[in-house]
């Protein structure tokens, strides 16, 4: 599949609102493929690495890191992304494998697959002292408007998400998302037309499916065909940074007596990164050179 990846961002009505629009379907499909993902921990997992795409595509510096935790009460369990300031994203779910019903819509169940009772934690690594750290309950499962709750609790803006995979018996069709933020000059007219465009406008996965521009998307759920691009050659893609010697360093950080005792008790040992499936194999000679590192 050709990437078309990209995320745009937008000026709309005299630069009063800002629009960032995400197709992130490439992305999403190379981690469906990577975790062997069912059709609704895919769903699940797209949304959030989209998410998480656009939010890391606001960060200043080469050493910002953004890490997201979802954990609900339903059977997909946890979902974990990473994403640093050159839109690298890596993660996982608990349960890839997970198949359950449709939802009453005959819809996929991301709600019911996530669980509406847990919280969502935003820990942003900007270079200061801490973290910081925002966490919040779910509101839905639905992962878009878990993320509104999150910008109007945490950040308090006002915020419209939208968070869209589309899925067939081939993989992933289209993946994407915007988030819709006003500027403090926004007019209460501005907000009107607003909520009322995107209350009307079709699901992003659907507007990406019928190859609409990010562009068109814009102007679309804005109702302003002058929206101004301010940025856009922004592109996330799915790419783990794991490396043996990484692996190494926390064999190393174990400590000196419980690499002994994995040497005893198991010779050798083969890791497996959470993040992307690589396995790392290590000799019982590897595991005793590492343990001559630990002082």
């Amino acid at each position: 599949m050709e990437s078309k990846d990209k995320i745009i961002k937008f000026l709309a009505y005299d630069g009063r609102v800002s629009i960032i629009c995400a197709n992130t379907t490439h992305l999403v499909e190379k981690a469906r493929l990577t975790h062997d993902l069912s059709p609704v921990a895919v769903a699940a997992f797209g949304r959030t690495l989209t998410i998480s795409s656009i939010m890391a595509s606001n960060m200043k510096n080469e050493q910002d890191k953004l890490t997201i935790q979802i954990k609900g009460n339903g059977p997909l369990g946890g979902i974990v992304v990473v994403a640093n300031k050159f839109l690298k994203l890596k993660g996982y779910v608990q349960n890839p494998l997970l198949d359950i019903p449709l939802n009453t819509k005959g819809k996929l169940d991301v709600g019911g697959a996530v669980g509406k009772v847990g919280y969502l934690n935003i820990i942003k690594d900007i270079g200061l002292k801490e973290p910081y750290i925002g966490m919040v309950p779910l509101v839905t499962g639905e992962i878009a408007e878990d993320f509104t709750n999150y910008f109007a609790t945490s950040e308090q803006t006002n915020t419209a998400v939208a968070l869209g995979v589309l899925v067939d018996s081939n993989g992933v069709k289209s993946s994407g998302g915007y988030i819709v933020t006003p500027m403090p000059d926004a007019t209460e007219d501005d907000i009107f037309i607003l909520e009322n465009r995107i209350k009307e406008a079709k699901p992003i996965s659907k507007m990406l499916d019928d190859n609409m521009t990010l562009e068109e998307i814009a102007k679309d759920i804005t109702g302003d065909v002058n929206v101004k691009i301010i940025e856009d050659n922004i592109i996330p893609i799915y790419e783990c940074d794991c490396s043996k010697e990484k692996i190494e360093r926390g064999l190393i950080a174990i400590g000196k007596k419980e690499l002994q005792d994995i040497i005893n008790t198991q010779g050798n040992i083969n890791t497996v990164c959470h993040f992307c499936n690589k396995e790392y194999n290590f000799s019982k000679e590897e595991l005793e050179k590492l343990l001559q590192h630990i002082e």
